[in-house]
């Protein structure tokens, strides 16, 4: 009989029983510490994921809108002006430019390829704009530009993964807006701290690892939401559950959860109840928030926006409802800015016009939008490519009408508004055919510790403990742009 009850019990033992139990307890500890998890993070994660936490210093912004513009937009045809590479055009690039680096689609002795558009200056401040972009134009003095930016990456998921994430392999980092809101939390615990759209009809060439949370507690990573139809897959109720049986679900669940939390370690368990939580509070304020048909007229009409639209414009709007709102981190990801020229009519003269102008038009407004409700001097926006384009025709359209650029990770231009920076400001340069940066080059991790800076954030201090090292966004290097701040 007493054989018959201990092989009962031994049976009833589960290898997590045994880990927790046996020794003490120890066992569960060494398998804590090798697969990495943080047990502050995780009573962290548990107690309150967004509860507001300090900032290492005085913060410059409270929020940020990254505008993401997936597939590297052509540079020299809208911020970086080069006359001698335009009256140069036609010629072969120089083989002191080229040798010893790989492109894309482009080998042998490309074409040099000035812009077709037309530049002048613009404000007190004297920025070069091209006339694809009249709405920025009259905002100059308003932007921070960073002529500067170079990566070390020339194919689109690398590079992008690189300026979101801080490293430029697929998965398992945290993204910048995970970092951020792990870091600060949220000013507004019926919200996410972290929001992304999606627009130009695809996902970004880094996926969803864009606004993953890597090895952090997935609490902290980007929610997607849609501007039409449901604002977030399944938070909605199905049909047959309303709110109070839907409250009763989620205490059982939550009751469920936290049997043992603390004894087990297990971040998810605490990350789970959490976003649980979470989504049953969102039920109540997303679906009025991502509403843009209370927005008057007016405002629909700056930022070319259509109430149940999909689209950059109406992402915009939605952007400065979210941060008006508290949410900490809001990053708009925009497909389609791979401008190479080829027979699907991508090209940098008429196209990349008709390409501009709704993305004109919405930033314009979301910048004016912020400054009217004393917004921008608390928000920081950030406005970038994952890397710029090359100063020479693509090798792919050598011989046919269209005019397109290769990917160039060693030259682009970025720009920013808002709290924290001074405006009317150019920062760095490059050549005089715009190949290599010429003075104070930046590196992704650099914007990544000024933005981190500007949100009061050392990003040498905002670390994770993951598998024995201390993590970082800006990996090991990285430093704050102070000549642009104010």
């Amino acid at each position: 009989m007493r054989t018959e009850q201990t092989l009962a019990q031994l049976a009833a033992t589960t290898r997590r029983h045994f880990l927790t139990t046996g020794s003490l307890g120890l066992g569960s500890l060494a398998l804590a510490s090798m697969s990495g998890v943080d047990l502050q993070a995780a009573d962290a994660a548990y107690e309150e994921p967004f509860a507001p936490r300090p900032a290492h210093f005085v913060p410059k912004v409270k929020n940020v809108i990254l505008l993401s513009m997936s597939g590297g937009p052509p540079h020299l045809d809208l911020f970086d002006y080069k006359p001698e590479l335009v009256r140069r055009t036609g010629e072969d690039c120089p083989q002191s430019l080229i040798e010893g680096k790989a492109f894309a689609f482009t080998g042998g002795t490309p074409k040099l390829l000035g812009t077709p558009h037309a530049f002048r200056q613009h404000g007190d401040s004297g920025a070069w704009l091209s006339a694809a972009l009249p709405r920025l134009a009259g905002l100059a003095d308003e932007l921070t530009f960073v002529k500067s930016l170079a990566t070390d990456q020339f194919n689109h998921g690398p590079a992008e993964l690189l300026l979101l994430t801080g490293i430029p392999r697929t998965a398992g980092r945290p993204s910048m807006g995970a970092w951020a809101t792990y870091g600060l939390g949220s000013e507004n615990r019926d919200l996410p701290g972290f929001v992304v759209f999606v627009s130009g009809g695809a996902l970004p060439s880094s996926g969803k690892a864009g606004w993953g949370s890597g090895f952090l507690p997935s609490v902290y990573q980007g929610v997607q939401c849609r501007t039409g139809g449901d604002p977030i897959l399944y938070l909605s109720n199905p049909e047959g559950m309303d709110r109070a049986l839907r409250r009763a679900s989620l205490d059982a669940l939550r009751d469920l959860n936290t049997l043992r939390p603390e004894e087990l370690v297990h971040t998810e368990t605490a990350s789970r109840i959490a976003q649980y939580e979470l989504a049953y509070r969102m039920q109540s304020v997303v679906p009025e928030l991502m509403d843009l048909s209370n927005e008057p007229g007016h405002i629909l009409e700056e930022y070319g926006a259509q109430p149940g639209a999909a689209s950059f414009s109406n992402n915009c709007l939605l952007a400065r409802r979210l941060v008006e709102s508290g949410v900490r981190f809001v990053q708009l990801s925009d497909w389609g800015w791979d401008f190479h020229g080829n027979q699907a009519n991508e090209d940098i003269g008429d196209v990349l016009v008709q390409r501009c102008a709704a993305m004109d038009r919405a930033v314009s407004a979301l910048i004016v939008d912020l400054k009217r409700r004393a917004l921008l001097d608390e928000t920081l926006v950030v406005w970038v490519g994952e890397f710029g384009r090359t100063p020479f025709r693509e090798g792919r359209t050598a011989g046919g009408p269209w005019l397109g650029r290769d990917h160039h990770p060693f030259s682009n231009t970025m720009f920013m508004a808002g709290g924290g920076l001074k405006p009317g400001v150019t920062y760095g340069s490059t050549d005089e055919l715009g190949f290599h940066v010429a003075e104070k080059p930046v590196h992704p991790h650099d914007l990544q510790a000024t933005i981190l800076h500007l949100l009061g954030l050392d990003h040498t201090r905002l670390t994770y403990r993951f598998q024995g090292r201390d993590f970082r966004l800006t990996d090991v290097a990285g430093h704050v742009l102070h000549d642009i701040l104010a």
